[in-house]
């Protein structure tokens, strides 16, 4: 149908019970699994891995260490490898430095990556390198 979309967002919304939510004045040292969503709104040092769901790092947001899952928000800061297995959404304040590996991936314009942009095709065996660093700040332009 036109205007249908075979690949539907995520919405933090979905995960109703099965939602943590990291406080602005709160740092988490260690690893996280899980599944559901969580939504990171202070510091987490440690690698993030959500079997099915959505990690959510807003504005004030900070993480060290790789992000894995199969959809990812991003619009804070993020020090490590960001592997969003479906759907990859980048808004106007996420500052990666790591690498970006997804499926689908979505840009507003701002959003500043220091890293390569890596496709994951269904298909292929290894991630299609994309770019070397990629810079997108209208203040810079």
């Amino acid at each position: 149908m036109w205007g249908a979309n075979k690949h539907k967002k995520a919405d933090i919304s979905q995960f109703g019970g099965k939602t943590t939510i990291i406080a602005q004045e709160a740092e988490i040292t260690g690893n996280m699994r899980f599944s559901g969503a969580v939504q990171i709104d202070g510091r987490v040092i440690g690698d993030i891995h959500a079997d099915e769901g959505l990690v959510r790092v807003s504005e004030h947001g900070y993480v060290q260490g790789v992000i894995k899952a199969p959809h990812v928000l991003i619009n804070g800061q993020v020090n490590g490898d960001v592997h969003a297995l479906e759907h990859l959404e980048l808004d106007a304040k996420a500052r990666i430095n790591g690498d970006l590996h997804y499926r689908f991936m979505e840009m507003v314009m701002g959003a500043q990556i220091s890293g390569q942009l890596r496709y994951l095709d269904q298909g292929a065996e290894q991630p299609l390198v994309l770019d070397q660093e990629l810079l997108l700040d209208p203040e810079n332009s």
